[in-house]
């Protein structure tokens, strides 16, 4: 094999540079609107156009930057790794490593309200139970609860964000106008939320791939138009507020002498309200997760990736694919509705602004990066793309970088879309890849996730 002259890599490093002045000037075009300029409100109430030349110049060399590295060491690196001759994929034993983490993990969210006090005090500890520990557990409720669906049964659904709202709105107005108990309405949310999975699987039937997706999209939309014309039903723009919240065994987490801290001798403080929360929606994400993996293994589940390999064979073999596809949406849209009832007894007050589209997209990228029909694998990438976005919020020193104006919050997005690249890039089936069988014979064995076709059935 000849070695690299240094003209051979001369050519190389220009080609490098010609891609890196592009991705400049194509970097310049897109953010010279966006971030180059910007509208402010001056002391007259006047719109004001300012510019950004710092912060847009600080992008284009960071995406020229990335341009030249993607060109001269990841693109070589790629073309080395392809010429390798193919090794044949074994079956391989489960990874006792991936038991321990998953344990672990199980052992760190037991405790983290404990280590959040511990670190932060009482009061301090509130953002971080409540911004991180709920809020990323609720997005991991429904990125297994979405898992079901696409995952496991390989039916494209893109508006699963509809099911959340179903169960939200179901909780919140019920709850004010019966006066109905949070225990009682979390499984009838998640009842109706089936109810209306059913009625979104009754028509999809016979679509697959592309026009599912469209279906499914038109289904989440529909469902937030009716939440904002529908003004006598769900008040419209204006959103429900003053929703119930849930109590302690009738113990409710207030100030009062009947309250959760005058009845246990504490000192008053929010943050009572915030653990018991957290540790009811980490008890909904388990049962999430224990559901799922015990379906999986009977034959319902065996049924479900059938179907997503292949609907033909899944056919010949004699398996109602009606019934599989309505049980995978009632289920998936059960836990979607669980954790809408949840959302709304947290917040207290939900609009049709809480279920848009962007909402759908964010859970099923969870799937998608973390590895579609892996439970560990979603639970990551929900930690990985909430937890971020959440500690954004917290990056003030990117200010003394960019400027007093910078707000790191706004770009996350732009974050969020480079790094579904750079994972499709370098994992393109998902953070975890490999698979257990439902069913084998004598011996339980990993399956390369490059063996099983998932999404495209």
């Amino acid at each position: 094999m000849r070695a690299d002259t240094p003209e051979t890599a001369r050519v190389d490093f220009v080609r490098a540079a010609k891609q890196a002045v592009f991705a400049g000037l194509l970097a310049l075009a897109l953010f010279l609107p966006l971030i180059g300029f910007q509208t402010v409100q001056n002391m007259r109430n006047e719109l004001v156009l300012e510019t950004r030349w710092e912060l847009l110049t600080v992008m284009i060399l960071l995406i020229m930057a990335a341009s030249l590295l993607t060109s001269l060491v990841i693109e070589p690196w790629r073309a080395r790794r392809a010429a390798r001759p193919i090794k044949p994929v074994e079956a391989a034993p489960p990874s006792p490593l991936r038991r321990w983490l998953t344990s672990a993990a199980l052992g760190f969210v037991l405790v983290f309200p404990v280590l959040a006090i511990a670190s932060n005090g009482l009061q301090g500890s509130i953002k971080w139970i409540d911004n991180f520990g709920i809020q990323i557990l609720i997005y991991v409720m429904l990125g297994w609860g979405l898992n079901i669906v696409v995952g496991l049964a390989g039916l494209l659904d893109l508006g699963y964000v509809a099911f959340f709202a179903v169960g939200s709105y179901s909780y919140a107005l019920l709850a004010k106008t019966f006066g109905l108990s949070f225990w009682l309405l979390l499984p009838l949310s998640g009842i109706l939320a089936a109810f209306w999975g059913v009625l979104l699987g009754f028509p999809v039937l016979r679509l697959r791939g592309d026009y599912l997706a469209i279906v499914t999209l038109a289904f989440g939309e529909i469902i937030r138009l009716v939440l904002i014309n529908w003004v006598d039903f769900s008040n419209g723009y204006a959103g429900i507020s003053g929703i119930p919240r849930p109590t302690f065994f009738g113990i409710p987490f207030t100030a009062n002498d009947d309250g959760f801290s005058a009845v246990f001798g504490l000192e008053f403080s929010p943050v009572y309200r915030t653990i018991f929360l957290y540790y009811v929606i980490l008890g909904l994400a388990l049962l999430t997760a224990f559901v799922t993996v015990r379906l999986r293994r009977l034959p319902v589940g065996r049924a479900w990736e059938a179907l997503r390999e292949d609907e033909i064979a899944c056919r010949s073999l004699g398996i109602n694919t009606t019934n599989t596809k309505l049980t995978a949406f009632a289920l998936g849209a059960m836990f979607g509705g669980f954790a809408g009832a949840f959302f709304a007894a947290r917040q207290g007050f939900i609009s049709p602004e809480s279920f848009t589209f962007m909402e759908s997209a964010m859970i099923l990228a969870i799937v998608v990066l973390g590895g579609m029909g892996s439970q560990l694998g979603v639970a990551i990438a929900a930690i990985a793309m909430i937890g971020g976005t959440e500690i954004m919020r917290d990056l003030d020193f990117l200010r003394a970088v960019f400027g007093s104006g910078f707000d790191p919050t706004q770009y996350r997005m732009l974050l969020f879309g480079f790094a579904m690249v750079v994972v499709m890039i370098w994992k393109p089936r998902g953070l975890i890849s490999t698979r257990e069988p439902s069913a084998f014979l004598k011996e339980r064995r990993a399956v390369s996730g490059t063996l099983v076709k998932e999404g495209h059935g």
